[in-house]
């Protein structure tokens, strides 16, 4: 009675192959007509799901997909007693002793468990991957400090996003936040970023040899700045 048929477990279900059952119970009906004959009285998508299986065409390696049907076990068991082949009967019983095993009460509590642990694992795992993400985020959200564009494309670089300094300003200005073109003030914060909190611009006047001044203007990247780009990549790796 031991694996007399293999069973797998799929959504907390337990489920046979239809090509499997046909041979087991030595059918002599083309598999087609075999199916045509006795699927009709159950519901697909609820008793029977139609799959695709690879299948040996030729000696040489060559394979082919042909068509399958994953079977509950209630529907299988079904079969197996309309099949009126000496094999049904020991069918059906193997059938009912594995739906007996699965039902009991430490076996039900032993999945519960299982499908716990699981979870739980699944959870540390994206947790984990999620931590250095968080903590990158959170430590630039406190930030107060206003940084040049290029020390935040090493930040950034540090912390898993592949971008250097050249890529962000070219990043920046295609997608509206720096100005761009042959302009004098290219590079310059546009108005829409200034207006989001993004940047700010910091002006130092130089004196000359000659005696007159001019005003270098140089655009920071504010701890809200920061915060809005670093979420901005990571959302897209």
């Amino acid at each position: 009675m031991n694996n007399l048929i293999e069973v797998k477990i799929q959504n907390d279900q337990q489920l046979v192959s239809a090509r499997d059952l046909y041979k087991g119970l030595e059918v002599k009906r083309r598999f087609s007509l075999w199916v045509k004959d006795n699927f009709s009285e159950f519901i697909e998508g609820e008793d029977f799901s139609p799959v695709l299986i690879s299948t040996q065409q030729n000696q040489y390696g060559g394979t082919r997909e042909i068509q399958d049907y994953a079977l509950t076990l209630d529907m299988a068991k079904q079969l197996a007693v309309m099949s009126h082949t000496p094999l049904g009967k020991t069918y059906r019983q193997y059938f009912i002793a594995l739906e007996k095993k699965w039902n009991d009460p430490q076996e039900v509590v032993k999945r519960g468990y299982a499908i716990l642990q699981s979870e739980n694992t699944q959870l540390k795992i994206e947790n984990e991957q999620m931590k250095p993400k968080a903590l990158f985020a959170d430590a630039v959200a406190v930030s107060h400090s206003s940084i040049l564009i290029g020390e935040l494309a090493k930040i950034m670089k540090q912390n898993g996003v592949n971008i250097g300094q050249n890529r962000l300003f070219e990043w920046m200005r295609a997608n509206g936040y720096l100005i761009s073109g042959n302009r004098s003030d290219k590079n310059m914060p546009t108005q829409k970023s200034l207006e989001l909190g993004l940047f700010k611009i910091k002006e130092t006047v130089i004196n000359h040899s000659d005696g007159h001044t001019t005003i270098n203007k140089t655009p920071k990247v504010t701890g809200k700045g920061q915060q809005y780009f670093i979420n901005k990549f990571l959302q897209m790796a």
